[in-house]
């Protein structure tokens, strides 16, 4: 099931996402390479969940998608640091905020648009 991008009560900015999405052939966006460069850019990647990743998400009602992104960071860092690979572990923490950023639309879309819950 899914809903008509311009009867729902969101953004004028997310409108034009979504819209992208479905341009670009849903979710997976298979025909991503048929839009213009800067559109490529701002479907892809959302900087505002880069910058505050579980928050962002939690805030935008993908919670689950928040607590195990949270978790599998967290551990693995943890992981890391105790086997000694110290800076790799530092650098788990830029690895997850880009998925939270890499994610972030596609993720709101399928909840929104969609009506898919992720990650039951």
């Amino acid at each position: 099931m899914s809903v008509e991008i311009s009867q729902l009560n969101i953004s004028e900015s997310w409108k034009q996402k979504f819209s992208l999405i479905e341009k670009a052939g849903g979710p997976e966006l298979p025909y991503i390479k048929n839009l213009e460069f800067n559109e490529r850019i701002g479907l892809k990647f959302n900087i505002v969940a880069f910058i505050f990743g579980p928050l962002y998400y939690v805030a935008k009602g993908l919670w689950r998608q928040a607590i195990v992104y949270l978790l599998l960071s967290v551990a693995l860092g943890f992981l890391l640091e105790a086997l000694g690979f110290h800076e790799i572990a530092k650098a788990v923490g830029y690895f997850f905020a880009a998925i939270f950023g890499l994610r972030a639309n596609t993720s709101y879309y399928k909840k929104i648009v969609l009506c898919q819950t992720s990650w039951v």
